[in-house]
């Protein structure tokens, strides 16, 4: 049996890029299956593969995992060799921290600013509610930046906590906010990622669009 990621749009599917980029970038072979999302294949083939009928879900030999960050704590057992967090304890649990954060926290980024690899900045449009999630994402960054010792990611070597925020450097970078310092170039880190490219060039030339990630 092989090892298959199944997800939705790279142009669109933020939850998706978040264990593709990490088992990408470390070299982990799989075969991925893209149900593009909002279609009438969607509906009828994802059942198939995920038991909530969302992606992504990695099956791997018969184990299947759902959520993003449960399929990258998956990937860091079974093949990262725990490399995807920090080896301190108390970095370690700074990362889970702020990645469990951007899993379940900035909604108001999120429904304002979809992620859409297409997206070209235009007129800024969303509120002060994502204002401020958009100001804790930068301070966040910067102060990460300035604790981690070498490397140009979060803690230095490319991890989870990485690939969790990874989206949204699309999402700020297609909506013209304004980046400097750190934040600039940790998003110019997360864009020079081979894995990175193979994702947005493909996003990019999807053809199918879903209104509401169109704003």
């Amino acid at each position: 049996m092989s090892t298959i990621l199944v997800i939705g749009n790279k142009n669109y599917s933020s939850w998706s890029l978040r264990p593709w980029l990490l088992l990408r970038n470390a070299g982990v072979a799989f075969e991925e299956v893209r149900l593009p999302l909002d279609t009438p294949e969607f509906h009828a083939r994802v059942g198939d593969w995920s038991p909530t009928g969302r992606v992504p879900v990695l099956h791997d030999n018969g184990q299947v995992v759902w959520d993003s960050l449960a399929i990258c704590e998956y990937a860091n057992e079974r093949w990262l060799r725990g490399s995807g967090w920090p080896g301190d304890p108390g970095r370690r649990a700074l990362a889970r921290s702020v990645a469990s954060e951007m899993h379940s926290g900035f909604p108001a980024l999120r429904a304002q600013l979809p992620m859409n690899c297409r997206r070209e900045p235009r007129e800024r449009h969303w509120d002060e509610a994502a204002q401020r999630d958009i100001d804790r994402v930068l301070s966040l960054w910067s102060e990460l930046r300035a604790q981690a010792s070498g490397g140009d990611f979060l803690f230095g070597g490319f991890g989870i906590a990485d690939a969790m925020f990874a989206p949204v450097c699309v999402r700020l970078r297609g909506y013209g906010v304004p980046l400097s310092g750190p934040a600039a170039a940790y998003t110019e880190a997360i864009y020079a990622l081979p894995a990175m490219s193979e994702w947005l060039m493909a996003g990019r030339a999807e053809t199918e669009t879903v209104a509401h990630d169109e704003a």
